[in-house]
């Protein structure tokens, strides 16, 4: 999904002047080649481990607290799902900052950003530029956006199981259709 992820950036970035995906795909891929699809593979991959695993120990530890009996219960679901999404979107924000800026380089006309090449050169590049408060660029639309995603992600997970098990402990075979 890497470079699927750095296309979107560079096609939402200002001032974009790409048409369509193809395009961007193309032009991107003749100008700096290859490398530019997966610069940013190590950092999303920095990322993602500690957001999966913030959201799962937060989405359980919610869910101890909000439903302690661990019956069914879509509200719960939905509130933990979408704390525990909020919260890993919001520790993990600064790798996404660092993610970004990786993904969009080949666009910059800065030279520093354009040869930036890794995640502890991006970090550096982003505390010089905009100090501690640079991290935090893009926060509150990253957290906006993983808590109804996350939310509904384990509201039909849970769905799912509860479905499946008591489908199961009736001794009903499961029709999905």
């Amino acid at each position: 999904m890497n470079p699927f992820d750095v296309i979107k950036q560079r096609m939402q970035v200002h001032g974009s002047v790409y048409k369509n995906v193809w395009e961007c795909a193309t032009k991107v891929y003749k100008v700096e080649g290859m490398r530019a699809f997966y610069i940013s593979y190590p950092t999303t991959l920095t990322m993602t481990i500690p957001f999966q695993s913030v959201q799962f120990a937060a989405y359980e530890s919610l869910s101890l607290v909000l439903n302690p009996s661990g019956t069914y219960d879509p509200i719960t679901h939905i509130t933990a799902g979408g704390i525990a999404g909020a919260f890993a979107a919001a520790v993990t924000t600064p790798l996404d900052v660092a993610k970004t800026l990786l993904q969009t380089r080949g666009e910059a006309t800065d030279v520093r950003i354009r040869n930036c090449n890794g995640l502890s050169e991006a970090f550096k590049l982003i505390y010089q530029r905009h100090g501690l408060a640079g991290f935090a660029k893009g926060l509150q639309p990253r957290v906006l956006s993983h808590m109804p995603s996350t939310a509904i992600c384990w509201g039909v997970y849970e769905y799912g199981k509860w479905f499946l098990s008591r489908r199961n402990s009736d001794n009903q075979p499961i029709n999905l259709h």
